[in-house]
């Protein structure tokens, strides 16, 4: 799992696009909060469930981008295309896949029905960090033009240009929902987990706004709402088909993974000490390992490992101790073996390439490096970091025009164009024309013009 800061990595493209109005940056105490989490078993465990929804929604998997936003807070949105925003809040707010499930369901009705958050081209081609940077605070009052939004960010309140940009209509709330029950009934699935999810929080509909979730603020939870999210579910043929039973294991181990790395000192709280569950010792394992109890915490992935040898996310997760341990060298082949039983595994391949970059200068390093990052931004190309890394390979091994093209690639990523369209010109100068890095710097240099222009 990885985690990231949103506002460390992103500062200087909110900067960007308020230009003119600078004073604004001191009104974000909340964005300094909310922090990007990639972790590859938390994204497959929801792709997996989601599988059917997909199919019913006659959505590719493979559009869909499900990522999480470490927060307390209650929420889900979609933005920058078909990107599925998760607060971790909600995911430890849950009591069982289905509620997850039914909440992912109606963002897919968000995105079937077109009710996509309007923003900036610029956001197309951005960083996830960038995308909810500029959801928060100033960036969601410049990036859709809506001056209110800015006179209230203005004043202090950055929270109201941020339900602003994310709230739905009732009418698309109602529509979405619809869309999720059509999804369910065509996959046979129960959809009662998204009226549970809903009664959940539908006595927060009482409180004042500033008591209320920011799911409840940015869609309208009625009555009416309610019941007939319960009514349709009830009378669904599927309403009494249990979920796969693995389905609840995941769950179990998502919420342990979410607690250990988020809340290490909760983890004795909410797993007894007599829990000798695989979720429990999971969710010890990755606090002592927050807590930088080294021996217990590889000790504890060893014991789970030899329960589940051929667990890449228990691999994934020894690796990252080792490397964060300063055992590289221990790590690297750890790595490799998770990458090998997931064979699609981007973000763990990123880990595998920084791994093999600070494990020393040596040419077979920095080529299997490439290697990896290579094929993971085949499937994760807004990913800042992989260019970066990537780019660190290239001009180790002294090939200082590719290095370019992708240092122009996350400047881009993190909307720096002035910076981006220096380096693609610089790598121009020298590539062969019609290659394949020739190409990719043109499309660099075409975005930019289009970006500026429509700017």
């Amino acid at each position: 799992m990885y985690i990231m800061d949103t506002m460390k990595n992103n500062l200087r493209y909110l900067i960007i696009l308020a230009v003119g109005i600078s004073l604004f940056i001191g009104t974000l105490p909340r964005a300094e909060a909310q922090t990007i989490i990639r972790d590859t078993e938390i994204e497959n465990t929801m792709n997996e469930w989601a599988a059917p929804i997909y199919k019913a929604a006659e959505i590719a998997p493979d559009n869909v981008h499900i990522i999480l936003v470490q927060s307390d807070d209650i929420n889900a949105f979609v933005a920058g295309g078909a990107n599925i925003f998760f607060y971790t809040g909600l995911l430890t707010k849950t009591d069982n896949p289905d509620e997850i499930i039914g909440v992912l369901a109606h963002e897919l009705g968000h995105i079937s029905g077109g009710h996509l958050i309007a923003t900036r081209d610029a956001l197309e081609r951005a960083t996830y960090e960038s995308i909810i940077g500029t959801i928060i605070g100033i960036g969601a009052a410049i990036a859709t033009g809506d001056s209110g939004a800015a006179i209230a960010v203005g004043g202090g309140a950055s929270g109201v240009a941020q339900r602003r940009f994310l709230a739905h209509s009732r009418v698309n709330e109602s529509s979405a929902d619809q869309a999720a029950l059509s999804y369910f009934e065509t996959a046979e699935l129960s959809s009662d987990g998204l009226a549970s999810f809903m009664r959940k929080l539908e006595s927060e509909e009482l409180l004042p706004a500033s008591q209320q979730s920011e799911y409840v603020r940015t869609h309208p939870i009625t009555r009416n709402r309610i019941e007939a999210l319960e009514s349709r579910a009830q009378s669904s043929p599927f309403k009494d088909r249990p979920y796969p039973p693995e389905w609840i294991e995941q769950h179990a181990r998502l919420k342990a993974k979410l607690t250990g790395f988020i809340n290490p000192g909760r983890v004795p709280w909410v797993y007894d000490d007599r829990d000798d569950s695989i979720p429990a010792r999971y969710a010890r394992a990755i606090a002592a390992y927050r807590e930088n109890r080294v021996n217990e915490s590889l000790h504890q992935i060893d014991e789970l490992l030899a329960l589940e040898p051929k667990n890449a996310y228990f691999l994934e997760l020894k690796g990252q101790m080792l490397v964060d341990f300063g055992r590289i060298a221990e790590g690297i082949p750890v790595y490799r073996r998770s990458v090998e039983i997931l064979g699609k595994a981007p973000l763990i391949r990123i880990a595998l390439g920084h791994a093999l970059l600070e494990n020393g200068d040596s040419s077979a390093n920095m080529k299997e490096a490439i290697t990896h990052l290579d094929r993971a931004l085949q499937d994760e190309p807004r990913s800042a970091r992989a260019h970066r890394l990537i780019a660190t390979a290239y001009g180790r091994l002294g090939q200082e025009d590719l290095a370019k093209i992708h240092l122009a690639e996350e400047a881009v990523l993190q909307g720096n164009l002035p910076y981006a369209k220096h380096q693609a010109e610089a790598a121009l100068k020298n590539i062969k024309k019609g290659s394949r890095e020739w190409l990719q710097a043109r499309d660099i240099l075409a975005h930019i013009e289009n970006v500026e222009n429509k700017g």
